[in-house]
């Protein structure tokens, strides 16, 4: 048996302090209010001890079966070279089900994009519940504090938000260190109560939870509702795997973060069997007086940490999204100089700090916003965990004896919380089932209507094989480098048309430049470019690019000297083409076909898009009928 460096264990050490703050966020902020809701929600539980303890056997339970074992042990072993979450997921699943029919590929790709479309309601509901849930402390220190919740929630959140834009490497430096002092404050306020009360520890028996499921079963599948908030943070777990590996992130879990997690909530127990008014905000009356209004600041800190890692998944969504041709270019501000993974994204920073603020002001506490909370995740959950089956069935070498039954317990326990947070649909769970639809529809659409522009062109352009054994030498050349961007290689783009309908010349020297993203998130340099001599002076270009990475062509054509492509920089024009989209018999309702080409005209330019020297483009329009 090996054993490791001690270089190798200092990185993970380091990593996993590091993961503390941007996998561990979301799940470790839920103390806050995920036990109380099993008592003070829509159909909450008498605070007696039978109720008490069926209620933490089933929490320790479901965390886990769904965290410990599913999302740590098992999910991030499916990684898509490195990257986790959902929409790797898919490009993983597609990529195994390239042979088979183009039904079930759609199949696959509509159900990761609307496990996405889902991913944007969670993230909207996490920062406002979190942040809440923490100033909310206040009012447990001195109630004459209670007025003030709202504006110290909307101006923590709306500073959060503002403070985008300039990046976060400088704070990134704190979150560890802010996670593991809370994550210590979990576990000994915990076990402080824990040591008053031990007969909490009996609740680690699964037949309290069982027993209680036998007597009870109504009551047990509206509990789980409540307890599944305890486990809201396990996707964002899975999609964050790439920032650190999956030693790191396990190390985290196993080491500090589901011990502190779980006598927490063992610790909250004990004090309601002592005192069943303190069901109102557990986790606060577990501090000492003189430790209540540190203890808001360093909750607050933790759930601003929490909602910053859910604010850059969001971002990283997008981008991914974007890459795999299921939303327009958006604007992207790069805040890092040393790490490219640090972006922001304003159209969708806005867009959420509106939600952010719409729904703390409609729903008005935690308790409210918990009853919203759940449906997106545990949908997203079941789509994760049915895309697993796929990819286990379809990839050989996977353990899938003992897999396959795991995965189907997993996809069973799912269900049942996905059937339980649907009782709540009218107390706020329509939200992100409504808002998760307007994204699905956001993107399906923009998929959609970009196959059919690209058909649409294929009808009015002709074959690049065509065009290139017609091209008369008597054409006048001048000097200098054309680079064509195109979507289709095999097709001539419409902007060297207009070219030669107006000005009736060629460059010496003529570049069709594609962009490929793989369906693997990162593509070494050494593979992205490709080139492919159609005539003399004439090339075809492929640029590869992984989905989570960021497209910059210029710098990427720089290889071509290796490929004996000589560009001189003041000498080379990019001509890009931009489609205007009108109504007409293309193939989509007048609905979506007005909504694509509304999101066609929010489209960041290709010129700013692919970094492009803006002196050095030509834009072409041309007009396709949907």
């Amino acid at each position: 048996m090996t054993s490791k460096h001690p270089k190798q264990e200092t990185a993970s050490t380091t990593l996993a302090l590091a993961a503390l703050g941007v996998v561990y966020g979301d799940i470790g902020t839920s103390p806050l209010y995920a036990f109380k809701e099993a008592f003070t929600g829509p159909h909450g539980l008498s605070a007696s001890e039978p109720n008490v303890l069926a209620t933490l056997s089933a929490l320790f339970w479901a965390m886990m079966l769904i965290i410990s074992i599913k999302y740590v042990w098992v999910m991030l072993r499916f990684d898509n070279d490195g990257e986790g979450g959902v929409l790797a997921l898919t490009a993983l699943a597609s990529r195994s089900a390239r042979k088979g029919t183009a039904r079930l590929q759609m199949l696959i790709a509509t159900a990761g994009i609307f496990a996405a479309a889902l991913f944007y309601g969670d993230a909207l509901i996490t920062p406002a519940i979190s942040v809440l849930s923490a100033v909310e402390g206040i009012s447990v220190a001195t109630p004459a504090f209670e007025k003030l919740i709202m504006p110290i929630t909307l101006g923590v959140l709306g500073g959060l938000f503002f403070i985008q834009k300039r990046g976060t490497t400088s704070m990134g430096r704190l979150f560890g260190p802010v996670m593991l002092l809370w994550f210590a404050a979990l576990g000994v306020l915990g076990a402080i109560s824990i040591v008053q009360n031990p007969v909490v520890l009996n609740a680690i028996n699964p037949m309290y939870a069982l027993s209680f499921a036998a007597e009870r079963p109504a009551a047990m599948f509206m509990l789980l509702s409540a307890v599944f908030l305890a486990l809201t943070g396990g996707e964002a777990l899975y999609a964050d795997m790439g920032h650190f590996g999956a030693r790191p992130v396990r190390l985290a879990w196993y080491g500090l973060v589901c011990p502190a997690l779980l006598i927490n909530y063992f610790g909250q127990g004990a004090l309601v069997l002592r005192s069943a008014d303190a069901v109102q905000n557990p986790f606060y009356l577990l501090a000492p007086d003189w430790f209540t209004l540190p203890l808001v600041a360093l909750a607050t800190a933790a759930t601003v940490i929490a909602s910053q890692a859910t604010i850059s998944g969001a971002y990283s969504m997008t981008l991914q999204a974007m890459r795999m041709g299921y939303l327009p270019r958006l604007y992207i501000l790069h805040t890092s100089d040393s790490q490219r993974g640090q972006i922001y994204i304003p159209a969708v920073n806005w867009m959420m700090l509106a939600g952010v603020i719409v729904l703390v002001l409609e729903f008005g506490s935690s308790g409210a916003l918990a009853a919203a909370y759940g449906i997106a995740v545990s949908g997203t959950m079941i789509i994760t965990t049915v895309l697993t089956v796929f990819v286990t069935i379809m990839i050989p070498g996977r353990a899938r004896t003992l897999l396959l039954p795991a995965l189907l317990i997993f996809v069973l326990l799912e269900l049942t919380f996905f059937g339980s947070n649907l009782t709540k649909i009218f107390h706020g769970g329509w939200m992100p089932i409504v808002f998760g639809l307007f994204v699905f529809v956001l993107l399906s659409t923009w998929k959609r209507g970009s196959v059919l522009v690209a058909e649409q062109r294929r009808k009015l352009d002709i074959p690049m094989a065509s065009f290139i054994s017609s091209t008369h030498p008597e054409v006048p050349r001048v000097s200098g480098t054309a680079v064509y961007l195109t979507a289709d290689p095999t097709m001539v783009p419409s902007a060297l048309f207009h070219n030669l309908k107006h000005f009736k010349v060629l460059h010496d020297q003529t570049l069709f430049v594609h962009v490929v993203t793989a369906d693997v998130p990162y593509v070494e340099p050494g593979q992205r470019l490709q080139v492919t001599s159609l005539a003399p002076g004439m090339y075809d270009v492929a640029l590869h690019f992984g989905f989570r990475q960021e497209v910059d062509i210029p710098f990427a054509m720089e290889g071509l000297a290796a490929h004996e492509v000589i560009l001189e920089p003041m000498s080379t024009t990019f001509f890009v083409a931009r489609s205007n989209v009108a109504e007409g018999p293309g193939g989509l309702p007048p609905w979506r076909s007005a909504l694509f080409s509304w999101m066609t005209r929010q489209s960041e330019g290709a010129a700013s898009f692919f970094n492009l020297p803006a002196n050095q483009v030509v834009e072409l329009g041309t007009k396709v009928m949907l």
